[in-house]
């Protein structure tokens, strides 16, 4: 055994460590944390100053057991955790379960796995800092708290199984404020005008000069009557402006950056992104990936000077310190960079390197000289009227830093680009120009865009909303509890008019476009949305921008050694629990239920709200003793939005499309979702079938797969006892006689069984499919051979035998019931177990 026991988090950590250290060290994974609040409401002692309760889960207690084994063996112990918080919690929580002595215990941080900074760290150990500690902990509790008292309120007033978050029903707010905002928007137009002039390039060649009017007109009318003032104009350049120009790298990467970058260029979603640069850290390619630090260590600097020069020559090189906007930056002491820089690329994982060749690549840019631009600006008179065309072009005189990479934006693409131009033709002022064409085109204004993922980090990081560590959580959770939903969507067709001035004469046409097409978008379901609004109505200090960031804020201040972590859940959670007191008496159940309107045919009552299973519109009658009809929402369809008509229609279920080998096929909704049936047949549509558009030929399709999906599952059936038959099942094949299964023995070929095979095999209890508790006595085996030898042929009577043999196992017959009370006395002593457990 060696004297130093390291532990780390992750056994990829563990193994490139290891390799930095000689025989007198062991590097050990935790696996994470290895304890946790417990799950019930016990966690946290309100009474005890919010004292919490740990426990070590199931999973880690092997892993435990093992450390303690070792750490008795080493003569010191290093808690080599990650630098962030997290990681200071997850060292002091192995202290304590490990049931260390502070003085053979040492911790140790570093910002990147390589040999430098491993040893580095060994010569600098501190102990574990109780201030980093204390503000993880703060918000774990305060989550805790409010997730616990928050989602029953739901539970009682929304739906079941509902949850809320400090930080996630904030995410969510902002999501449904952004839809209600794109829903709203009352889109406006205007005729934007372009000229297009035809002038010589430096070779003598024709070329289109492109130039616009700087201002737009609201009507058709005006466009056109400005046209028509312009026919037969003439045109010369009035003016020539060249301004130098410039552009500036961007910083290396946070957290956020990377996240958004990492969405832009390459697709990534946010989860997906820390999975990447968490094995590129762990394996020493590149510095810890939590940080909202953009400072470069010196080492880091020259190091990007020494490879710039190398590659590009000296003129692209300009060193420099970037300065952190956030005044809390405390995640780690640097930005996002590869470990060596002396590296472009990795082998590996496609991901692994597409990220790293990211990260490089702006690393490199950050410490590279500014790209030096011209931009050129071309005033065009007329002789006809004062308005004026202005026509524009860029051109990089030194690429400077754009030589390796340029920062993606947001920006879904606004016209005003269109006219942007790289090198102009050879101009000069006064120059008559000849024109080719004037157009007047129907622009449309848009309404804010909807998040992506790297939208909606960058617009929490802005606000103060979450930390480096959280942005990614945050946004997987609200996914996956339904609230929001990451998604394409069509875009709709609309008409648009351009008028066009070509030799004299005006013409008007009438053109389509597709717009709003969106793509990788953050949506709220109908139930985000309800839930949004009931938080916000009943709690809106938790729903407050500021107040979520001013939380972050505190726990920054407990980081810092500046407040009590007790003191501040204490401010927080006496007006917050009188709060869900008052509210879980006195508000009202939340539905978003909308009235749509009467029925035109009988008169009731239309509604759209929620319901136990999700979305729904109701058709109701002023009859209290007549039942409401029920159908749910289609999944593009939303409660604030669903008019009557569409209402309607969802009640038109079963569809009948007719007739498929003289019967009738049809396509209903039932409780697992659309299906079509045809004769006793039951086929659930793709999730690509739409129920209320689907036609026959389709149906047919499914229908038939189905039979041959049967077809190929079966692998033998016996004429004499059709109820006994050897099918293909979902994890290989198995025996079925009636509404029993049982396994089919290795050693044997199922192809080649014959009946009594089958019958044999069905007599041995452990073929029994759930184990040997379908066989709870001795003799229990040769009783159901038994009963199965003397079933008629019958297959009606073939499949009642199996059936009171289930039943025999549920309720009381004298030879089944013995067993059952046994099974379950066996279960309670596990149950006292995990209580004490717990309890301890």
């Amino acid at each position: 055994m060696a004297d130093n026991l390291v532990i780390v988090e992750s056994p990829a950590k563990a193994k490139t460590i290891e390799g930095f250290l000689g025989k007198d060290y062991l590097v050990k994974s935790s696996y994470g944390h290895v304890r946790d609040l417990v799950k019930n409401d016990k966690a946290i002692d309100i009474e005890r100053n919010f004292e919490p309760l740990y426990e070590v889960s199931d999973d880690k207690t092997k892993v435990v057991d093992e450390l303690k084994r070792l750490t008795k063996k080493a003569k010191t112990v290093w808690l080599a955790t990650d630098e962030d918080r997290e990681g200071e919690a997850i060292s002091w929580h192995l202290f304590e379960t490990l049931n260390l002595n502070k003085a053979n215990t040492k911790r140790i941080v570093f910002h990147e796995i390589t040999k430098k900074a491993i040893q580095e760290a060994i010569s600098k150990p501190r102990f574990i800092d109780m201030h980093l500690v204390d503000a993880q902990q703060a918000r774990r509790i305060l989550d805790r708290l409010v997730g616990f008292e928050l989602s029953p309120v739901l539970w009682k007033k929304v739906k079941p199984s509902l949850s809320a978050g400090r930080v996630q029903s904030v995410s969510v707010r902002l999501i449904v404020e952004r839809e209600r905002d794109v829903e709203n928007f009352k889109s406006q137009s205007a005729f934007r005008v372009i000229a297009q002039f035809r002038v010589n390039d430096k070779y003598g060649n024709s070329t289109l000069l492109k130039a616009e009017l700087p201002h737009r007109f609201p009507k058709q009318g005006d466009a056109n009557d400005f046209l028509a003032k312009l026919i037969n104009a003439d045109f010369k350049i009035g003016n020539l402006e060249v301004k130098p120009g410039k552009k500036s790298p961007a910083a290396p990467f946070t957290t956020s950056t990377l996240q958004q970058e990492a969405s832009r260029k390459l697709g990534f979603s946010v989860s997906q992104t820390m999975v990447v640069a968490q094995r590129l850290y762990e394996s020493g390619k590149i510095t810890y990936m939590r940080t909202d630090s953009v400072n470069l260590s010196q080492l880091a600097i020259d190091a990007a000077k020494e490879a710039i020069t190398r590659q590009y020559g000296k003129e692209y090189s300009n060193p420099r310190q970037y300065k952190t906007k956030s005044a809390s930056a405390q995640e780690a002491h640097e930005a996002i960079r590869p470990s060596y820089l002396d590296q472009p690329t990795i082998d590996g994982d496609n991901a692994d390197r597409r990220l790293y060749e990211l990260i490089y690549k702006r690393t490199i840019a950050s410490q590279m000289a500014e790209a030096q631009l011209e931009r050129t600006i071309v005033t065009i008179e007329n002789n006809k009227t004062k308005d004026i065309f202005n026509a524009t072009g860029e051109v990089i005189r030194f690429d400077g830093f754009l030589r390796v990479y340029l920062e993606s934006t947001d920006d879904e693409g606004s016209d005003e680009k269109e006219n942007e131009s790289g090198l102009l033709p050879p101009l000069k002022i006064g120059q008559v120009l000849d024109l080719d064409n004037i157009t007047a085109t129907q622009k449309f204004t848009s309404p804010s865009a909807r998040y992506t993922e790297a939208s909606l980090v960058k617009k929490l990081e802005e606000l103060g909303i979450g930390r480096p560590s959280t942005y990614a959580p945050t946004i997987s959770t609200v996914q996956k509890r339904g609230y929001v939903v990451k998604e394409d969507r069509p875009g709709k067709e609309r008409n648009y008019m351009v008028l066009t001035l070509k030799k004299g004469k005006i013409s008007v046409e009438e053109k389509t476009e597709n717009y709003g097409a969106e793509k990788s978008k953050m949506f709220p379901t109908d139930i985000g949305t309800v839930v949004t609004d009931f938080l916000a109505l009943n709690f809106p200090a938790i729903m407050d921008y500021n107040f979520t960031a001013t939380v972050e804020k505190e726990f920054d201040e407990i980081a810092q050694g500046n407040l009590e972590w007790a003191k501040m859940i204490k401010k927080f959670y006496g007006p917050f629990h009188k709060l869900v007191e008052s509210t879980e008496k006195n508000s009202e159940r939340a539905t978003g239920e909308r009235v749509l309107g009467i029925h035109p045919e009988n008169g009731k009552k239309v509604t759209a709200r929620i319901g136990r299973f999700g979305p729904l519109v109701q058709i109701t009658s002023d009859n209290e003793e007549e039942k409401p009809q029920f159908a749910k929402l289609r999944s593009e369809q939303r409660l604030e939005s669903i008019t009557l008509e569409e209402a309607l229609d969802l009640f038109k279920m079963p569809r009948n499309l007719g007739q498929y080998e003289d019967a009738d096929v049809t396509i209903g909704i039932g409780r697992f979702g659309p299906y079509a049936k045809h004769q006793n047949i039951f086929v659930s549509l793709a999730k690509t079938d739409d129920p209320y558009t689907i036609d026959l030929e389709r149906s047919i399709e499914l229908i038939e797969a189905k039979r041959k999906a049967e077809r190929e599952r079966i692998i033998s059936v016996f004429a004499e006892r059709p109820d006994v038959q050897v099918l293909n099942g979902r994890w290989g094949p198995y025996l079925s006689i009636g509404d029993a299964n049982f396994k089919i023995p290795k050693d044997r070929d199922p192809k080649k069984l014959t009946l009594a095979d089958c019958l044999e095999i069905s007599a041995d209890e452990k073929n029994a499919s759930g184990g040997k508790s379908r066989f709870k006595k001795k003799g229990a085996a040769k009783k159901t051979e038994a009963v199965v030898k003397k079933l008629p042929v019958k297959k009606t009577a073939a499949k009642k035998a199996p059936a009171k043999k289930t039943a025999a196992a549920k309720t009381a017959t004298p030879i089944k019931a013995a067993p059952a009370k046994k099974t379950a006395a066996k279960k309670a002593p596990a149950k006292k177990a995990a209580a004490k457990k717990t309890k301890k």
